[in-house]
Protein backbone atom coordinates (compact mmCIF):
# COMPACT_ATOMS: atom_id res chain seq x y z
CA UNK A 1 0.00 0.00 0.00
CA UNK A 2 2.62 2.05 1.28
CA UNK A 3 4.82 1.43 -1.73
CA UNK A 4 1.94 1.76 -4.27
CA UNK A 5 0.93 5.22 -3.19
CA UNK A 6 4.21 6.47 -2.92
CA UNK A 7 4.59 7.25 0.59
CA UNK A 8 8.54 7.30 1.13
CA UNK A 9 9.04 9.77 -2.16
CA UNK A 10 6.13 12.55 -1.03
CA UNK A 11 7.18 12.43 2.33
CA UNK A 12 3.78 11.18 3.89
CA UNK A 13 2.34 8.55 6.18
CA UNK A 14 -0.50 6.90 7.41
CA UNK A 15 -1.53 9.19 9.85
CA UNK A 16 -0.99 12.12 7.42
CA UNK A 17 -3.63 10.72 4.89
CA UNK A 18 -5.95 9.70 7.74
CA UNK A 19 -6.30 13.30 8.93
CA UNK A 20 -6.13 14.75 5.52
CA UNK A 21 -8.76 12.56 3.87
CA UNK A 22 -10.72 13.12 7.17
CA UNK A 23 -10.51 17.29 6.91
CA UNK A 24 -11.31 17.01 3.00
CA UNK A 25 -14.83 15.30 3.84
CA UNK A 26 -15.72 17.71 6.84
CA UNK A 27 -14.93 20.72 4.90
CA UNK A 28 -17.28 19.55 1.62
CA UNK A 29 -19.92 17.81 3.73
CA UNK A 30 -22.36 20.45 3.43
CA UNK A 31 -23.11 19.19 0.36
CA UNK A 32 -24.39 16.16 1.14
CA UNK A 33 -26.99 18.31 2.68
CA UNK A 34 -27.07 21.34 0.13
CA UNK A 35 -27.56 18.94 -3.40
CA UNK A 36 -30.68 17.47 -2.13
CA UNK A 37 -32.21 21.06 -1.41
CA UNK A 38 -30.78 22.41 -4.45
CA UNK A 39 -32.20 19.59 -6.59
CA UNK A 40 -35.29 19.16 -5.02
CA UNK A 41 -35.66 22.82 -5.56
CA UNK A 42 -36.72 23.03 -1.82
CA UNK A 43 -36.89 27.21 -1.83
CA UNK A 44 -39.23 27.54 -4.63
CA UNK A 45 -42.75 27.32 -2.80
CA UNK A 46 -45.23 26.98 -5.51
CA UNK A 47 -43.12 24.45 -7.53
CA UNK A 48 -45.64 21.31 -8.06
CA UNK A 49 -44.46 18.41 -6.10
CA UNK A 50 -44.58 15.66 -8.94
CA UNK A 51 -41.92 17.59 -10.44
CA UNK A 52 -39.46 18.08 -8.14
CA UNK A 53 -36.64 15.38 -6.95
CA UNK A 54 -37.15 13.10 -3.99
CA UNK A 55 -34.95 14.55 -1.38
CA UNK A 56 -34.43 11.40 0.30
CA UNK A 57 -33.08 9.85 -3.08
CA UNK A 58 -31.01 12.92 -3.85
CA UNK A 59 -29.12 12.51 -0.30
CA UNK A 60 -27.96 8.79 -1.49
CA UNK A 61 -26.87 9.69 -4.62
CA UNK A 62 -24.80 12.49 -3.41
CA UNK A 63 -22.88 10.36 -0.65
CA UNK A 64 -22.55 7.46 -3.37
CA UNK A 65 -21.41 9.28 -6.18
CA UNK A 66 -19.00 11.38 -3.97
CA UNK A 67 -17.54 7.92 -2.17
CA UNK A 68 -17.56 6.34 -5.93
CA UNK A 69 -16.05 9.39 -7.79
CA UNK A 70 -13.90 9.92 -4.98
CA UNK A 71 -12.94 6.23 -4.78
CA UNK A 72 -11.66 6.09 -8.45
CA UNK A 73 -9.78 9.42 -7.59
CA UNK A 74 -7.71 7.98 -5.24
CA UNK A 75 -7.22 4.64 -6.29
CA UNK A 76 -6.49 5.40 -10.10
CA UNK A 77 -4.75 8.90 -10.27
CA UNK A 78 -3.44 8.78 -6.68
CA UNK A 79 -4.29 12.10 -6.18
CA UNK A 80 -5.27 13.59 -2.99
CA UNK A 81 -8.78 15.26 -4.64
CA UNK A 82 -12.22 14.46 -3.72
CA UNK A 83 -15.17 14.24 -5.84
CA UNK A 84 -18.92 15.11 -5.56
CA UNK A 85 -21.86 17.05 -7.22
CA UNK A 86 -20.44 20.26 -8.14
CA UNK A 87 -21.99 23.75 -6.41
CA UNK A 88 -22.97 25.54 -9.95
CA UNK A 89 -23.51 22.71 -12.13
CA UNK A 90 -26.44 21.78 -9.29
CA UNK A 91 -28.03 24.95 -9.12
CA UNK A 92 -27.70 24.79 -13.53
CA UNK A 93 -29.33 21.88 -13.41
CA UNK A 94 -32.19 23.15 -11.19
CA UNK A 95 -33.07 26.85 -11.21
CA UNK A 96 -31.94 27.18 -14.81
CA UNK A 97 -32.91 23.66 -16.74
CA UNK A 98 -35.81 22.14 -14.91
CA UNK A 99 -37.68 25.88 -13.29
CA UNK A 100 -36.87 27.87 -16.10
CA UNK A 101 -36.37 25.65 -19.38
CA UNK A 102 -39.26 23.72 -17.85
CA UNK A 103 -37.03 20.54 -18.89
CA UNK A 104 -37.91 17.10 -16.61
CA UNK A 105 -35.29 16.33 -14.28
CA UNK A 106 -35.23 13.10 -16.09
CA UNK A 107 -34.13 14.48 -18.96
CA UNK A 108 -31.85 16.69 -17.53
CA UNK A 109 -30.01 13.46 -15.58
CA UNK A 110 -29.54 12.00 -19.31
CA UNK A 111 -28.19 15.12 -20.24
CA UNK A 112 -25.83 15.06 -17.24
CA UNK A 113 -24.98 11.46 -18.35
CA UNK A 114 -24.49 12.02 -22.01
CA UNK A 115 -22.07 14.64 -20.71
CA UNK A 116 -20.08 12.44 -18.64
CA UNK A 117 -19.80 10.16 -21.52
CA UNK A 118 -18.23 12.46 -24.01
CA UNK A 119 -15.83 13.89 -21.70
CA UNK A 120 -14.52 10.19 -21.17
CA UNK A 121 -14.16 10.09 -24.85
CA UNK A 122 -12.63 13.52 -25.13
CA UNK A 123 -10.38 12.70 -22.21
CA UNK A 124 -9.10 9.36 -23.92
CA UNK A 125 -8.93 10.61 -27.44
CA UNK A 126 -6.44 13.96 -25.88
CA UNK A 127 -9.45 16.40 -26.92
CA UNK A 128 -10.05 17.27 -23.85
CA UNK A 129 -6.81 19.03 -22.98
CA UNK A 130 -6.87 20.87 -26.49
CA UNK A 131 -10.59 21.73 -26.07
CA UNK A 132 -9.23 23.38 -22.55
CA UNK A 133 -6.50 25.21 -23.97
CA UNK A 134 -8.23 26.54 -26.70
CA UNK A 135 -10.52 28.59 -24.24
CA UNK A 136 -8.36 31.99 -22.81
CA UNK A 137 -7.83 31.80 -19.28
CA UNK A 138 -9.78 35.07 -18.89
CA UNK A 139 -12.90 33.36 -20.01
CA UNK A 140 -12.33 30.61 -17.79
CA UNK A 141 -11.99 32.85 -14.46
CA UNK A 142 -15.00 34.60 -15.95
CA UNK A 143 -17.03 31.60 -15.62
CA UNK A 144 -15.92 30.44 -12.20
CA UNK A 145 -16.71 33.89 -11.00
CA UNK A 146 -19.76 34.20 -12.89
CA UNK A 147 -21.01 31.05 -10.99
CA UNK A 148 -19.90 32.22 -7.87
CA UNK A 149 -21.95 35.22 -8.26
CA UNK A 150 -25.15 33.56 -9.24
CA UNK A 151 -24.82 30.75 -6.43
CA UNK A 152 -24.42 33.53 -3.93
CA UNK A 153 -27.53 35.40 -5.74
CA UNK A 154 -29.19 31.90 -4.67
CA UNK A 155 -28.05 31.95 -1.29
CA UNK A 156 -29.58 35.64 -0.76
CA UNK A 157 -32.98 34.75 -2.16
CA UNK A 158 -33.30 31.93 0.07
CA UNK A 159 -32.03 33.54 3.23
CA UNK A 160 -34.87 36.29 2.11
CA UNK A 161 -32.14 38.98 2.32
CA UNK A 162 -32.92 39.83 -1.44
CA UNK A 163 -36.42 39.71 -2.32
CA UNK A 164 -38.55 40.30 -5.82
CA UNK A 165 -39.75 43.96 -6.04
CA UNK A 166 -42.08 44.84 -9.12
CA UNK A 167 -40.57 48.28 -9.42
CA UNK A 168 -37.09 47.80 -9.43
CA UNK A 169 -37.17 43.72 -9.49
CA UNK A 170 -35.05 43.00 -6.93
CA UNK A 171 -34.95 44.25 -3.54
CA UNK A 172 -33.97 44.30 0.27
CA UNK A 173 -36.28 42.07 1.89
CA UNK A 174 -37.49 41.86 5.74
CA UNK A 175 -34.71 41.74 8.07
CA UNK A 176 -36.80 41.48 10.91
CA UNK A 177 -38.17 38.00 9.42
CA UNK A 178 -37.21 35.13 12.02
CA UNK A 179 -35.90 32.67 9.01
CA UNK A 180 -34.44 35.57 7.36
CA UNK A 181 -32.20 36.87 10.66
CA UNK A 182 -30.90 32.87 11.42
CA UNK A 183 -29.49 33.02 7.66
CA UNK A 184 -27.78 36.15 8.90
CA UNK A 185 -26.66 34.79 12.28
CA UNK A 186 -25.26 31.38 10.22
CA UNK A 187 -23.97 33.40 7.84
CA UNK A 188 -21.71 35.01 10.39
CA UNK A 189 -21.05 32.79 12.32
CA UNK A 190 -19.61 31.18 9.33
CA UNK A 191 -17.72 34.09 8.26
CA UNK A 192 -16.22 34.10 11.31
CA UNK A 193 -15.17 30.19 11.03
CA UNK A 194 -14.08 30.85 7.85
CA UNK A 195 -11.58 34.05 8.68
CA UNK A 196 -9.87 31.78 11.68
CA UNK A 197 -9.07 29.68 9.31
CA UNK A 198 -11.06 26.69 10.81
CA UNK A 199 -11.22 23.65 9.14
CA UNK A 200 -14.58 22.71 7.61
CA UNK A 201 -15.90 26.10 8.95
CA UNK A 202 -18.37 26.11 6.01
CA UNK A 203 -19.66 22.60 7.38
CA UNK A 204 -19.60 23.73 11.10
CA UNK A 205 -21.96 27.07 10.45
CA UNK A 206 -24.32 25.17 8.76
CA UNK A 207 -24.52 22.75 12.08
CA UNK A 208 -24.60 25.88 14.59
CA UNK A 209 -27.15 27.61 12.45
CA UNK A 210 -29.43 24.84 12.21
CA UNK A 211 -28.78 23.98 16.52
CA UNK A 212 -29.78 27.88 17.13
CA UNK A 213 -33.02 27.44 14.74
CA UNK A 214 -33.82 24.62 16.19
CA UNK A 215 -33.79 26.08 19.85
CA UNK A 216 -35.90 29.05 18.53
CA UNK A 217 -38.38 27.16 16.93
CA UNK A 218 -37.53 28.31 13.10
CA UNK A 219 -36.14 24.66 12.19
CA UNK A 220 -38.10 21.31 13.05
CA UNK A 221 -36.11 19.04 15.04
CA UNK A 222 -35.49 15.24 13.88
CA UNK A 223 -37.23 12.49 14.92
CA UNK A 224 -33.70 11.04 14.94
CA UNK A 225 -30.35 11.27 13.88
CA UNK A 226 -29.21 7.92 12.60
CA UNK A 227 -31.64 6.12 10.75
CA UNK A 228 -32.50 4.32 7.32
CA UNK A 229 -30.68 4.72 4.10
CA UNK A 230 -32.92 6.52 1.95
CA UNK A 231 -34.18 4.27 -1.21
CA UNK A 232 -32.35 5.20 -4.57
CA UNK A 233 -35.60 3.96 -6.13
CA UNK A 234 -37.37 7.53 -7.40
CA UNK A 235 -34.02 8.05 -9.36
CA UNK A 236 -31.61 5.09 -9.99
CA UNK A 237 -31.37 4.14 -13.93
CA UNK A 238 -33.70 6.80 -15.00
CA UNK A 239 -31.19 8.62 -16.89
CA UNK A 240 -30.77 5.52 -19.03
CA UNK A 241 -34.90 5.69 -19.51
CA UNK A 242 -34.71 8.87 -20.93
CA UNK A 243 -31.78 9.52 -23.19
CA UNK A 244 -34.23 9.32 -25.98
CA UNK A 245 -35.72 12.72 -24.88
CA UNK A 246 -32.09 14.51 -25.32
CA UNK A 247 -32.29 15.22 -28.67
CA UNK A 248 -33.01 18.78 -29.34
CA UNK A 249 -31.31 21.97 -29.80
CA UNK A 250 -32.36 23.46 -26.27
CA UNK A 251 -30.70 19.91 -24.90
CA UNK A 252 -27.56 20.25 -26.78
CA UNK A 253 -26.99 23.63 -25.00
CA UNK A 254 -27.74 22.22 -22.01
CA UNK A 255 -25.35 19.02 -22.24
CA UNK A 256 -22.60 21.76 -23.48
CA UNK A 257 -23.08 23.29 -20.66
CA UNK A 258 -22.55 20.97 -18.54
CA UNK A 259 -19.70 19.89 -20.44
CA UNK A 260 -17.82 23.44 -20.45
CA UNK A 261 -18.20 23.90 -16.34
CA UNK A 262 -17.33 20.85 -15.85
CA UNK A 263 -14.27 20.69 -18.03
CA UNK A 264 -12.76 24.02 -16.57
CA UNK A 265 -13.81 23.19 -12.89
CA UNK A 266 -11.79 19.91 -13.05
CA UNK A 267 -8.67 21.72 -14.81
CA UNK A 268 -8.59 24.62 -12.28
CA UNK A 269 -9.48 22.33 -9.24
CA UNK A 270 -6.75 19.50 -10.22
CA UNK A 271 -3.74 21.97 -11.09
CA UNK A 272 -4.76 24.36 -7.71
CA UNK A 273 -4.45 21.01 -5.65
CA UNK A 274 -1.59 19.58 -7.26
CA UNK A 275 0.06 22.55 -6.77
CA UNK A 276 -0.18 22.79 -2.99
CA UNK A 277 0.50 19.21 -3.03
CA UNK A 278 3.72 19.88 -4.21
CA UNK A 279 2.74 17.25 -7.36
CA UNK A 280 3.28 19.35 -10.59
CA UNK A 281 6.40 18.19 -12.74
CA UNK A 282 7.74 21.12 -14.68
CA UNK A 283 4.27 22.40 -14.82
CA UNK A 284 2.80 19.65 -15.30
CA UNK A 285 0.46 17.31 -13.90
CA UNK A 286 1.69 13.54 -13.65
CA UNK A 287 -1.44 11.01 -14.67
CA UNK A 288 -3.42 13.93 -15.86
CA UNK A 289 -5.04 11.72 -18.36
CA UNK A 290 -6.21 9.13 -14.87
CA UNK A 291 -7.43 12.22 -12.93
CA UNK A 292 -9.82 13.73 -16.06
CA UNK A 293 -11.10 9.94 -16.60
CA UNK A 294 -11.66 9.67 -13.13
CA UNK A 295 -13.21 12.54 -12.88
CA UNK A 296 -15.61 11.93 -16.13
CA UNK A 297 -16.40 8.68 -14.62
CA UNK A 298 -17.72 10.25 -11.55
CA UNK A 299 -20.23 12.11 -13.33
CA UNK A 300 -21.02 9.21 -15.39
CA UNK A 301 -21.55 6.92 -11.77
CA UNK A 302 -23.90 9.84 -10.68
CA UNK A 303 -26.50 10.47 -13.01
CA UNK A 304 -26.87 6.87 -13.03
CA UNK A 305 -27.51 7.40 -9.52
CA UNK A 306 -29.75 10.05 -9.59
CA UNK A 307 -27.12 12.92 -9.47
CA UNK A 308 -25.85 16.48 -11.27
CA UNK A 309 -22.87 16.47 -12.57
CA UNK A 310 -20.12 15.42 -10.09
CA UNK A 311 -16.46 17.04 -10.31
CA UNK A 312 -13.42 17.42 -8.16
CA UNK A 313 -13.95 20.06 -5.26
CA UNK A 314 -11.48 22.63 -4.29
CA UNK A 315 -12.18 21.49 -0.70
CA UNK A 316 -9.77 19.11 -1.40
CA UNK A 317 -6.91 21.88 -0.09
CA UNK A 318 -8.05 21.99 3.10
CA UNK A 319 -6.85 18.21 3.47
CA UNK A 320 -3.54 18.70 1.60
CA UNK A 321 -2.61 21.24 3.93
CA UNK A 322 -3.57 18.97 7.08
CA UNK A 323 -1.32 16.84 5.22
CA UNK A 324 -2.59 14.54 2.24
CA UNK A 325 -0.50 13.88 -0.67
CA UNK A 326 -1.58 11.37 -1.94
CA UNK A 327 -5.06 9.11 -2.93
CA UNK A 328 -5.05 7.36 0.05
CA UNK A 329 -6.09 10.24 1.73
CA UNK A 330 -9.15 9.92 -1.14
CA UNK A 331 -10.11 6.54 0.18
CA UNK A 332 -10.34 7.96 3.50
CA UNK A 333 -12.92 10.88 2.25
CA UNK A 334 -14.77 8.43 0.38
CA UNK A 335 -15.13 6.22 3.41
CA UNK A 336 -16.51 9.05 5.56
CA UNK A 337 -19.35 9.59 2.80
CA UNK A 338 -20.44 5.86 2.61
CA UNK A 339 -20.45 6.23 6.97
CA UNK A 340 -22.94 9.74 6.10
CA UNK A 341 -25.42 7.46 4.40
CA UNK A 342 -26.84 6.89 7.99
CA UNK A 343 -27.36 10.46 8.70
CA UNK A 344 -30.11 11.10 6.30
CA UNK A 345 -32.81 11.79 9.21
CA UNK A 346 -30.87 15.41 9.91
CA UNK A 347 -32.09 16.56 6.29
CA UNK A 348 -35.44 17.73 8.10
CA UNK A 349 -33.45 20.44 9.76
CA UNK A 350 -31.63 21.65 6.65
CA UNK A 351 -33.65 24.15 5.78
CA UNK A 352 -33.22 26.72 3.31
CA UNK A 353 -32.27 29.40 5.56
CA UNK A 354 -29.39 26.62 6.61
CA UNK A 355 -28.35 26.19 3.39
CA UNK A 356 -28.14 29.89 2.39
CA UNK A 357 -25.05 30.62 4.27
CA UNK A 358 -23.33 27.86 2.39
CA UNK A 359 -24.17 29.20 -0.90
CA UNK A 360 -23.01 32.90 -0.48
CA UNK A 361 -20.05 31.84 1.25
CA UNK A 362 -19.14 29.21 -1.96
CA UNK A 363 -19.84 32.54 -4.06
CA UNK A 364 -17.44 34.19 -1.92
CA UNK A 365 -14.70 31.43 -2.49
CA UNK A 366 -15.20 31.45 -6.53
CA UNK A 367 -15.04 35.03 -7.11
CA UNK A 368 -11.53 35.08 -6.06
CA UNK A 369 -10.28 34.05 -9.58
CA UNK A 370 -11.78 38.01 -11.00
CA UNK A 371 -7.78 38.86 -10.03
CA UNK A 372 -6.68 36.77 -13.19
CA UNK A 373 -8.53 38.81 -15.65
CA UNK A 374 -7.08 41.35 -17.30
CA UNK A 375 -9.49 44.21 -16.79
CA UNK A 376 -7.46 47.49 -18.31
CA UNK A 377 -7.70 45.49 -21.69
CA UNK A 378 -11.30 46.49 -22.64
CA UNK A 379 -11.77 43.72 -25.53
CA UNK A 380 -10.95 41.13 -22.67
CA UNK A 381 -13.55 43.03 -20.22
CA UNK A 382 -16.31 42.92 -22.02
CA UNK A 383 -16.58 39.23 -22.50
CA UNK A 384 -15.63 38.72 -19.03
CA UNK A 385 -17.96 41.39 -17.54
CA UNK A 386 -21.04 40.04 -19.73
CA UNK A 387 -20.32 36.47 -18.57
CA UNK A 388 -19.92 38.02 -14.78
CA UNK A 389 -23.01 40.35 -14.93
CA UNK A 390 -25.32 38.04 -16.91
CA UNK A 391 -25.40 34.73 -15.00
CA UNK A 392 -27.01 35.94 -11.97
CA UNK A 393 -29.43 38.61 -14.05
CA UNK A 394 -30.72 36.61 -16.44
CA UNK A 395 -30.49 33.68 -13.83
CA UNK A 396 -28.44 31.38 -16.06
CA UNK A 397 -25.20 30.03 -16.12
CA UNK A 398 -25.60 29.05 -20.19
CA UNK A 399 -26.83 32.43 -21.05
CA UNK A 400 -24.11 34.03 -19.29
CA UNK A 401 -21.48 31.45 -20.77
CA UNK A 402 -23.36 31.63 -24.26
CA UNK A 403 -23.04 35.63 -24.37
CA UNK A 404 -19.95 35.82 -23.48
CA UNK A 405 -18.47 33.63 -25.94
CA UNK A 406 -20.44 35.12 -29.01
CA UNK A 407 -18.74 38.90 -28.05
CA UNK A 408 -15.27 37.53 -27.14
CA UNK A 409 -14.40 37.12 -30.98
CA UNK A 410 -16.46 40.16 -31.93
CA UNK A 411 -14.22 42.45 -29.50
CA UNK A 412 -10.45 40.55 -30.86
CA UNK A 413 -11.26 40.76 -34.12
CA UNK A 414 -12.12 44.40 -33.53
CA UNK A 415 -8.75 44.74 -31.79
CA UNK A 416 -6.84 42.83 -34.45
CA UNK A 417 -6.36 40.05 -32.44
CA UNK A 418 -7.72 37.43 -34.68
CA UNK A 419 -5.07 35.85 -34.84
CA UNK A 420 -5.08 34.90 -31.31
CA UNK A 421 -8.66 33.45 -31.59
CA UNK A 422 -8.34 29.04 -31.60
CA UNK A 423 -11.06 28.20 -34.30
CA UNK A 424 -12.74 26.16 -31.81
CA UNK A 425 -14.19 29.20 -30.55
CA UNK A 426 -15.77 30.71 -33.12
CA UNK A 427 -17.69 26.87 -33.43
CA UNK A 428 -18.65 27.39 -29.78
CA UNK A 429 -19.75 31.35 -30.78
CA UNK A 430 -22.08 29.88 -33.89
CA UNK A 431 -23.61 27.21 -31.54
CA UNK A 432 -24.34 29.83 -28.58
CA UNK A 433 -25.85 32.42 -31.69
CA UNK A 434 -28.21 29.64 -32.55
CA UNK A 435 -29.15 29.02 -29.57
CA UNK A 436 -30.28 32.52 -28.91
CA UNK A 437 -31.56 32.33 -32.20
CA UNK A 438 -34.07 29.46 -31.75
CA UNK A 439 -34.16 28.73 -28.13
CA UNK A 440 -34.68 32.10 -26.20
CA UNK A 441 -38.05 33.90 -26.21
Amino acid sequence: MKKYFQFDELGTNYRREIIGGITTFLSMAYILFVNPATLSLSSVADFPNELRMDQGAVFTATALAAAIGTLIMGIVARYPVALAPGMGLNAFFAFTVVLTYGIPWQTALSGVLVSGLFLVLLTLSGLREKIIDSIPPELKHAVGAGIGLFITFIGFQNAGIIVNDDAVLVGLGDLRNGNTLLSIFGLTITIILMVRQVKGGVFYGMVITAVVGMIFGLVPKPDKIIGEIPSLAPTFGVALGHLGDIFSLQMLVVILTFMFVDFFDTAGTLVAVANQAGLLKNNKLPRIGRALVSDSMGTVVGAILGTSSTTSYVESSAGVAAGARTGFASIITAGCFLLALFFSPLLSVITSSVTAPALIIVGVLMVSSLGHIKWDQFEIAVPAFLILITMPLTYSIATGIAIGFIFYPITMLLKGRGKEIHPILYGLSIVFLLYFIFLVN
